[in-house]
């Protein structure tokens, strides 16, 4: 310690004295577990100071020559703020900044503070500092800092008050959030009016007046920007939610709390409150420092609401491969099994382009083309695909388990969750049987047309291989299916939210080239985006994740692929139907059809999985509530097993039936 403290003591330069400090509240030895006395390295520090008049003299000379040649305005006034830019080159700045080395600073209190509280273990400990070991460290400064220090210091605070002030001015009257905010002049605004009584409190503290009525009116206008803050978060839940808008009301929340400790710290007197209040501006601070070098911390925090509206949008959409009903049941039997017909063409048409040996990117083209025409086409005849199901489905149960409660609570989820998986299998089964005997039927047809088979033998036995678990990477290519699937799903949550935040289809609606085409039409077609934005988006995102997949893995070395169930059916029936008498031979069909089963597991499971835990990590639930509601649920599997395979018996205590409705994919 008696080193550590001399370093200090010796520093001649800026520099020297900034790095002095750092080392000495970061070495310092911790107190003994135990022991009488301080509790803190803080503690420790003082106790050594006060023990020594001298020492603390001159230490208290080289922590004022600190403060006084530094400045303090980033800390109070920009740490912890994100800057103007926006989300995306808010982030780029931080992934930069990981990358790129900085040069220290140690006039700017921001950087020094940066360097002092590096881990989340720093911030914590900052955080329990007890408060007599605070209280006597604000002592020490109020009555030992000389006055260029504390005038330096009481500039800093002053300056960062108000660059606060005018970014919540800034942000709180941008164009987007000012569409969202309730109508009125700009006078009126609380945003504008919170710049004013700021203002005031801050004059009427450096001044040396009453605070009281600057106070009461700077809380009254403060409060009313968090209630328009609430307001247009509410408008940004109808109306579909924005990235920059979410980072703007981000930082108006930041800028306000700030702006409410450091508003403590100016209107109570010395003594512990003021050292409680400081303590708990500081640690904010510290906090701040601490994120705003996190990369995943800005992401999280900007992402979430977005998250949870593509959630809340893929969600509804799930509800209907429910069936609660068998009619409802036997609708998923028929619309899957239109479904395959589909399928069956689209299996055909890819192996065809696949003997067309074209370059990467007209083949993966052709390839996304041709399952996003198939998957579009389902959706318009209200046809059913099982494996876009799991990723909509989750996102359902997730609902349902946020919106659900009472004491049978666990049990109804757990009904919902056998009805969930009996029309997943059912549509699944329809899927595969459907594309078998359709695949079988269309070689069938073509050789009696064209005088041979759809693909050679060739073709047909490198089929199989491919689909084998054993013979190819099925296993870790069905997975990554699973995976694409649920990115499908993320994809056209994402964009019905955006249309509908930019009022897109309003915008199609009242476009100019409807005098052209006509007015009605535009709107038939405005009303035909608003119903099925969120499944068009899915499809096409989906068929070109599955088309371009491959050529990605060629172009980073990567062996990637795609195994999806039905497809791969249909591709296995074409090429078994194709070989005639000899689709059986050596075993290659056996392990082809093994690769199936493989598919039919990972796809639905992987996709389920992903998407059931994003959804619980959007809706904020806690993940042992998550693991209880699933434990049950495999319960009652053990204990029947049929209520996850047979036809649905709704019963009053899982909840209503719905009426039977066609699925918008």
């Amino acid at each position: 310690m008696s080193a550590l403290v001399e370093t200090v003591l010796s520093a001649g330069t800026p520099e020297e004295r900034a790095d002095a400090f750092v080392r000495l509240l970061r070495e310092s030895p911790p107190p003994a577990p135990g022991a009488a006395g301080p509790r803190s390295r803080v503690g420790t520090i003082l106790d050594a100071l006060e023990a020594s008049p001298e020492v603390r003299s001159s230490f208290l000379s080289s922590l004022s020559a600190l403060f006084a040649e530094g400045d303090g305005t980033a800390l109070f006034g920009d740490v912890g703020i994100p800057s103007d830019k926006g989300f995306f080159a808010e982030l780029g700045s931080r992934v930069s900044a990981r990358l790129i080395p900085s040069p220290r600073d140690a006039h700017d209190l921001a950087e020094i503070a940066a360097r002092l509280f590096r881990s989340e273990a720093d911030v914590v400990a900052f955080r329990e500092l007890p408060l007599s070991d605070l209280h006597r460290l604000v002592r020490l400064l109020e009555t030992g800092l000389s006055r260029e220090a504390s005038a330096s210091l009481s500039r800093a605070f002053a300056d960062g008050f108000r660059l606060l002030l005018a970014r919540i001015h800034a942000q709180g009257l941008s164009r987007e959030l000012r569409s969202r905010a309730t109508p009125g002049s700009i006078s009126a605004s609380p945003f504008h009016r919170l710049l004013r009584s700021g203002d005031a409190l801050l004059d009427a503290w450096l001044c040396g007046r009453e605070v009281g009525p600057a106070l009461q009116s700077f809380n009254k206008d403060s409060g009313d920007c968090r209630k328009e803050v609430r307001a247009i978060q509410r408008r940004l839940e109808e109306a579909g939610v924005s990235v920059d808008v979410v980072f703007g009301l981000e930082v108006i929340d930041r800028c306000l709390t700030r702006t409410a400790l450091m508003a403590d710290v100016i209107t109570l007197g010395p003594g512990p409150d003021r050292s409680r209040a400081l303590h708990r501006l500081l640690a904010r601070l510290v906090l701040n420092a601490h994120e705003d070098r996190s990369v995943l911390h800005l992401v999280r925090w900007n992402l979430h609401l977005l998250d949870r509206k593509i959630v809340d949008r893929t969600g509804k959409t799930g509800e209907h491969y429910v069936a609660a009903t068998r009619p409802e049941y036997r609708h998923i039997w028929l619309a899957a099994a239109g479904g395959g017909i589909v399928t069956v063409f689209t299996a055909a048409f890819k192996m065809l382009v696949h003997e067309w040996h074209l370059a990467a990117f007209p083949e993966s083209f052709l390839y996304g083309l041709n399952y996003a025409i198939s998957f579009l086409l389902m959706q318009a005849f209200g046809l059913i695909l099982a494996t876009k199901q799991p990723a909509m489905t989750a996102a359902a149960l997730a609902s349902i388990l946020r919106e659900t409660t009472g004491d049978d609570r666990e049990e109804r989820i757990a009904g919902f969750f056998a009805r969930l998986t009996s029309s997943q299998l059912a549509a699944a089964l329809s899927n595969v049987l459907v594309v078998s005997a359709g695949a079988a039927a269309f070689v069938a047809a073509w050789s009696a047309l064209a005088g041979r088979p759809w693909v050679d033998e060739k073709t047909a036995r490198e089929t199989f291989l491919v689909l084998s678990p054993l013979d190819s990477g099925t296993v870790f290519f069905a997975a990554l299916t699973g995976v694409l699937l649920w990115l499908g799903s993320v994809a056209g949550g994402w964009f019905e939210n955006w249309s509908t935040y930019h009022r897109l289809p309003e915008g199609i609606a009242r476009h100019p080239i409807g005098r052209l085409v006509g007015a009605d039409r535009m709107r038939r077609a405005a009303d035909a985006l608003s119903r099925n934005a969120s499944g068009w988006a899915t499809n096409v995102a989906l068929g070109f994740l599955l088309g371009f997949a491959p050529a990605i893995g060629r172009f980073f070395g990567i062996p990637f692929d795609v195994r999806h169930v039905t497809l791969s059916t249909g591709q296995l029936g074409l090429a078994a139907s194709s070989l005639g008498q000899g689709w059986f031979a050596e075993g290659a069909f056996l392990r082809g059809l093994a690769g199936i089963g493989v598919m039919f597991v990972l796809n639905l499971s992987v996709a389920f999985s992903l998407s059931l835990f994003n959804a619980a990590r959007a809706y904020e639930m806690p993940p042992g509530e998550l693991a209880g509601v699933l434990k049950h649920v495999l319960q009652r599997a053990l204990r029947r097993p049929l209520d996850f395979v047979r036809p649905p018996r709704p019963t009053p205590r899982e909840g209503p039936a719905q009426e039977p409705s066609p699925p918008t994919e």
